[in-house]
């Protein structure tokens, strides 16, 4: 293998790949450096007693067949590989306080009329308010979406859609908070569009900036939600076959130890058994926190990096609990995803708001003839984890999965009854498998913030070093790093002189 590259990828989730992926069209040499056994990070897969389990949601946009926002069907297809998808017919079934019980359904007429059913009074605002979000939405499937940092691509994009640009510029420093006071009154519909965003963001909506809720909001009705079929893992598969289709070159069992750094420059990286690598450009895929603190010493943060950790703070990571359960479980016309909910008060605590995927109502095969996957998560900090014996922590994951799954009875009866198989992931598995600070989530902002205005583009202030993933511009989600690696390729390739 050779030991020089234009571009060294540290991670193979979505966003490094991603990233890997579009350079290696161009013609640029590529090497991936992932630390696990397989690629896809977060949207990895294991395999257990004949199930094949997401490592996280199964929710997954980006992956439509029109416009331009369908980012993850644009980056396979870049490196000429393709996958089977399945419509998912409805994107989320809230289970909420106050009697809330919502299908948002991939017919945006339909999803309205459910919500609009409680809360008639408010039929109008919920429709100006919506529409704002396709107004958003509309905007970003118009064009291109590469790297705000390339000068000639703004100009370009601004001379060919100058009205979609300046309304993407309206809304730019906004949050959803904002927009949804301006049409909307009632303080139990404005709770349920903080679940809206918190389902994604994990934060409610006058933290969520509106760029992103106007992707999110509309493209489930446009692309809609589409599952992979063999899983999620197969996305990261497929885009890694492609890569090596590319030319480009991937390393497993290969965790980065520390980012080379000359006269302010990044050269290369260094693995834990001492294999230098040295490349033009180096992208981080890990999280902020690992990237400045761990893959670079703590003293060569640059003074931006540190203002940037002032203004975001690590999200929650997730309590996990992968079920297998006999069919007898689920009732007819189930859906894919769920979320529950049984005090407003507790929505951002841990073990307040849990997230399902059953996967196996699109795709029967991840699971036993008979049997179904239900994926179920809930947010859990790694400061209850921390300084357990063996026996303790294995004791407190029980305890707490029993507690989830005892809730869950009120929507799938008979769970208890029906469970053939269980895991239990908590903070530290996450931390462990996944190689993220904390096993955090993603960055969320510490307070109220100006939309996106805050968060950082692919370029860092150390020469030759760029980041990619949920640390950058746009956020957390697959799709959104995703927009992030064709950004963070897009912005190299223009730096090395390559491509278009």
């Amino acid at each position: 293998m050779t030991k020089e590259f234009d571009a060294i990828i540290i991670g193979s989730g979505i966003g490094g790949l991603v990233t890997a992926t579009q350079l290696a069209a161009k013609g640029a040499k590529v090497l991936v450096l992932e630390s696990y056994l397989i690629p896809g990070g977060s949207a990895g897969y294991f395999e257990r007693q004949g199930y094949r389990f997401d490592v996280g949601a199964s929710m997954i946009f980006g992956l439509g067949h029109k416009g331009t926002t369908n980012l993850l069907t644009r980056a396979l297809d870049a490196v000429n590989v393709h996958l089977e998808t399945i419509p998912d017919p409805v994107q989320i079934h809230y289970h909420l306080p106050d009697g809330l019980d919502i299908k948002v359904d991939r017919v945006y007429d339909k999803f309205l009329q459910n919500l609009t059913a409680y809360f008639p009074q408010e039929a109008r605002g919920i429709r100006c308010f919506y529409n704002e979000c396709w107004q958003v939405f509309n905007c970003l499937n118009s064009m291109d979406l590469l790297s705000l940092e390339e000068p000639r691509y703004l100009i370009r994009m601004f001379l060919q859609h100058p009205l979609a640009c300046l309304g993407l510029v309206k809304y730019l420093p906004k949050n959803v908070g904002d927009i949804a006071r301006l049409h909307i009154k009632n303080p139990l519909l404005l709770k349920f569009l903080d679940m809206e965003c918190y389902c994604w963001s994990v934060v409610p909506a006058n933290m969520t900036p509106m760029i992103n809720a106007g992707m999110v909001f509309s493209d489930r009705h446009y692309g809609g939600v589409n599952y992979p079929k063999g899983g999620v893992g197969i996305i990261a598969q497929k885009l890694a076959e492609g890569l090596e289709k590319a030319g480009g070159q991937i390393q497993y069992q290969a965790r980065v130890k520390k980012i080379l750094i000359q006269k302010g420059r990044a050269i290369g990286v260094e693995l834990a058994n001492g294999q230098i690598y040295r490349g033009k450009r180096i992208v981080s895929n890990a999280t902020r926190w690992d990237t400045f603190g761990k893959l670079i010493p703590v003293d060569k943060i640059p003074n931006n990096e540190k203002k940037w950790q002032q203004r975001y703070e690590k999200s929650p990571s997730f309590l996990s609990l992968h079920l297998g359960v006999k069919s007898s479980v689920l009732q007819k016309d189930t859906e894919c995803h769920h979320i529950l909910l049984e005090d407003w008060a507790n929505m951002r605590a841990a073990e307040g708001t849990i997230f399902v995927s059953i996967p196996t109502l699109l795709d029967p095969d991840l699971a036993p003839e008979g049997y179904h996957i239900i994926h179920t998560f809930t947010p859990h900090w790694i400061d209850e984890w921390e300084g357990l014996s063996v026996s303790e922590y294995e004791a407190k994951k029980e305890a707490a999965a029993w507690r989830i799954i005892d809730r869950l009875e009120k929507i799938f009866p008979g769970l208890d009854a029906g469970l053939d198989y269980l895991e239990v992931g908590t903070p530290r598995t996450h931390r462990r498998f996944l190689g993220r600070e904390d096993g955090t989530y993603g960055p969320i902002p510490r307070r109220k913030l100006w939309g996106l205005l805050g968060m950082p583009f692919n370029r860092t202030a150390i020469r030759g070093l760029y980041c990619v993933g949920d640390s950058t511009f746009p956020g957390q989600g697959l799709n959104a790093v995703a927009f992030s690696g064709f950004a963070c390729a897009h912005r190299i390739a223009v730096d090395l002189g390559i491509g278009k």
